[in-house]
């Protein structure tokens, strides 16, 4: 175990295995939990970790200093042959780039004798030679390594004669049988090795520390289950208000992909809206002024259609607001010659 020297910050360095974990993060998505695993609660469980090994009595002395992940990726080619495979990838790089991950990629291949094969070229490789140089020049105090492969047992035995500490996150798991998924396994060389070995399957069973456990998922996006719905049924959303209503975001989770919108008029003082009904979301921030209708789910109302307001876009609403007030005032109104401003069509339309 090591022990804290005054002042000094203890870094971490964590290395993503990107094909080991994402069957990992499948298994719990579609099976056990029904929920997706979220990079910074798994973080701020490793955190947590690192401060009990290595005696590190402040939380502010002991930080992920850097963060990497590692995979083989279709081409655009390839994925777009998959439904929904871009989108997918891209939402996936958004939630790994907002929680501070930076990505690896190489290609995959085609397996020459199985044509319908596609496997990753070297990226274990890379993985090694990337965590290695890093833990050098970086001085990391504890690498993080999550993955089940024992081709990376060399470089656990070569951080280990820098003198850098091992720890070793890994899951052995059984998909259901009628699936036909390979089962998740871990190399025990590996496990041996680590200067730390964390069974995350028994960690996310447990009972003891509900709370750091429910930290670690996040439930399927409400989002995902209406879109899927809404599929099976019929365009548009059932019981939706056409009115638009202009409103200021007050909080933003891009990890979750929703936040929560109020209303100018305190109509809806703390609305929820989600990543897929919402323009550009990944641009938005808190305190940005957005326009928004109101759709209904399963549990309520929610902000959909939701857009980004540009002062000019604002500055050309009051203008129209005026004129509909000088209209109602005129004396020379006329019914056939009546011109009906619709404001809403006027700003989808801008």
């Amino acid at each position: 175990m090591g022990t804290q020297q005054q002042g000094k910050i203890t870094k971490i360095g964590v290395f993503y295995d990107g094909g080991y974990f994402s069957r990992v993060t499948q298994y719990y998505r579609y099976y056990e939990r029904k929920s997706r695993i979220s990079i910074k609660g798994l973080h701020e469980f490793i955190r947590g970790r690192v401060m009990e090994l290595e005696s590190v009595e402040q939380k502010h002395y002991c930080q992920v200093v850097d963060a990497h992940y590692f995979r083989g990726r279709f081409s655009a080619y390839d994925a777009a042959k998959r439904e929904n495979q871009l989108l997918y990838d891209r939402i996936f790089d958004d939630i790994l780039m907002y929680a501070g991950v930076v990505t690896h990629y190489l290609p995959m291949f085609t397996d020459r004798e199985k044509q319908a094969s596609r496997f990753e070229k070297g990226i274990d490789v890379w993985f090694a030679l990337e965590a290695f140089e890093l833990a050098v020049y970086k001085k990391f105090d504890v690498v993080v390594l999550i993955t089940g492969d024992g081709d990376y047992l060399p470089l656990i035995k070569k951080l280990n004669t820098l003198g850098t500490r091992v720890m070793l996150l890994y899951w052995d798991l059984e998909f259901p049988p009628e699936v036909s998924i390979p089962a998740i396994r871990t190399n025990i060389g590996l496990i041996n090795e680590a200067t730390y070995e964390v069974n995350m399957v028994e960690v996310m069973r447990s009972r003891r520390s509900n709370t750091i456990v429910e930290s670690m998922f996040i439930p399927i996006d409400e989002e995902e289950e209406f879109s899927k719905k809404m599929r099976l049924e019929q365009p548009g959303l059932p019981d939706t208000d056409a009115e638009i209503y202009p409103g200021v975001i007050i909080h933003i989770d891009f990890e979750r992909g929703l936040g929560n919108i109020k209303s100018d008029d305190n109509k809806y003082p703390n609305i929820i809206f989600f990543r897929s009904r919402t323009e550009d979301f990944f641009n938005l921030a808190k305190g940005d002024r957005v326009s928004f209708e109101i759709g209904k789910n399963e549990r309520g109302p929610m902000a959909i259609n939701v857009r980004y307001l540009s002062p000019q876009q604002e500055t050309s609403s009051d203008e129209l607001d005026e004129e509909d007030e000088e209209d109602d005032l005129s004396p020379d109104d006329d019914d056939d010659d009546e011109i009906n401003y619709n404001r809403n069509d006027l700003l989808l339309n801008d």
